[in-house]
Formats: C-alpha cells, structure tokens, sequence
C-alpha cells in the first residue's frame, strides 16, 4: 500500500462524499478508489467509512482520522507550496465557513469570478451563521462578521468595517413618529438580530457622551435578511449593517433615523489556522476578500 496515496484518497472520499467523485476528481478508475480505501482500513485494522450500494458515511473513528489527516496532508501541501514559485498556483479543495447574509449580499456574485482565475481549485462555501471550528470541522478558512471577536489561536485578519444604522420604511415612521434621541426607541418596536452581540441594547455615542438604550420588541430572529424584510413591511426599527440595506435606502424603501448619532462597526475577520506559510489556495481566496470587500 502506498501509503501517502491511500491517505490522498480517503480525504477526497470524505469531502466530495462518494467514491465515484474521488476517483473523477483523482484520475482513477472506482476500483483503485476502493482498493486504498480497503487496504488503510486494514492496515489501521478498523472501519472508517459504513458504504451501501446507495449512501456513504463516516464511522466514529473516520471522523477522528479524517480530522488527522487532513491536517497532516495540509502541512505536506504546505511544504510543496513553500519551495519555489513553480508552486505558487492555487490548487485543490478550499473549505469555506462564511455568514449567510454577508457573503449573499457582498461576495456571492463575485465568486465565479474568483473560480474562473483559478481552474486548479475547487470551492467548498458552507453558509452558516454558526461560529464552526475551523480545525475540527477541517475549514480552510472562515470568514466572521462581528464587533466583539474572541481570542483565539487562529490568525483574525481584519478585511473590513461597516457602520450600523438605525432605519426604519417610511410608513411605520408615519404611524409611529420618528425617534428624535436614542431613549425615543424604548416607546417603538424593535426588531433585534439575536446572533449579535448588541441583541438586548444599542449603544449610541456623539460628541463624548454615550448612551446605552435596553431594546424590547415582538420579533427576534437570527437572519438578517429577515431583519431587513420585517424592515421593509414597516414592523419596526432596527439597527442593522449598512451594507445590508444600502440599496433600500437610496431607493427610499427605508429610512435612517438618529444619523446624528454613531452606533456601532461591524467589523469582518478572515480567520484560519496560524501558520508559518499560508498555502496559495488560501492567500488567493483572502486576496480576493481583500478586493471584495474593501468597498463595504
């Protein structure tokens, strides 16, 4: 058994989900497929993958290899990478943990564009709100969107910032008037963004004071493109990312109320494991990032 191979083989297995697609994406006919995987398990003397003629799944002790592997077969990647510009080209399978409302709204229409600069490479993007762990879950690289980020042992490069405002449609400030201060807001229905870090109150700042106002309201969600639909029905205020309702505002669908206040950034991370050198797949996919959100 050729070690390095079998290993090459069954993480392709894992992350494009079936024998056949390993072995299209590998060059290798399904029987070679079948025999790397066959002979590692017997080489470890247990079953890593349950397969039927319709479906595949990793056992208990599949997913714990997988996870060590992978990680050894991204350092060796590395190695081959760090010797010279003959390896400079971006190649193989990126994982990609991204937020849903922002990668729809600011990167999504861009991204067969960064695929068609670099054919060599195969994008895997999990749209999830949900903090992952990028070295358990066996990402790439994640992108994270928050005003408070955790400390870590990963790499957090800052790609941007975008102001919050508060904004509200048109027709709800016509029944319920228009907040003139920030206390203003505890007598109007507010939508709140559950997965932020300001669910409960928004603070306020101008010209050094501060204001922290508690916010109440009948309708909390964890999506931001819900915030933005409740919005445009006119069922409240909410304070939501700029970038998120950027159009609805120059199209006058909504309207910002306390604009003489400051609220706060949300400021957007690049995080991936530290590493001395970054392999080209993820410095092109954080180059990219860079162009495409610079402008936020």
């Amino acid at each position: 058994m050729d070690r390095l191979t079998a290993l090459t083989v069954f993480r392709h297995v894992v992350e494009l989900g079936s024998f056949a697609a390993a072995a299209r994406h590998l060059n290798l006919s399904p029987a070679a497929v079948s025999k790397n995987i066959g002979e590692l398990e017997a080489h470890l003397a247990v079953r890593l993958i349950n397969r039927t003629t319709r479906r595949m799944s990793l056992t208990e002790a599949g997913t714990l290899y997988y996870r060590q592997i992978a990680r050894v077969l991204d350092e060796l990647e590395e190695a081959d990478s760090s010797l010279g510009p003959l390896q400079e080209s971006p190649r193989g399978l990126l994982r990609v943990s991204a937020p849903l409302t922002l990668t729809l709204v600011c990167l999504s229409p861009a991204l067969p564009g960064f695929l068609s600069r670099h054919p060599d490479l195969t994008l895997d993007l999990r749209l999830d709100d949900r903090r992952v762990n990028i070295v358990e879950e066996g990402f790439d690289i994640a992108i994270r969107a928050s005003d408070r980020l955790e400390d870590s042992s990963l790499v957090a490069r800052k790609l941007t910032t975008t102001a919050h405002v508060v904004c509200a449609a048109p027709a709800y400030l016509e029944r319920h008037g228009r907040p003139r201060s920030p206390e203003d807001l505890r007598q109007h229905s507010c939508i709140q963004f559950t997965l932020s870090g300001h669910v409960d109150d928004w603070t306020f700042s101008r010209r050094g004071q501060t204001v922290r106002v508690p916010i109440e309201g009948r309708y909390r969600v964890t999506s931001s493109l819900a915030v933005r639909d409740a919005l445009r029905a006119g069922f409240g205020l909410s304070l939501i990312p700029l970038a998120y309702v950027r159009d609805d505002l120059e199209a006058g669908r909504l309207e910002r109320v306390l604009e003489e206040w400051s609220t706060v950034d949300l400021s957007v991370y690049a995080v991936y494991p530290s590493r001395r050198h970054v392999v080209p797949k993820v410095r092109a996919f954080l180059d990219f990032l860079v162009a495409e959100l610079e402008t936020t």
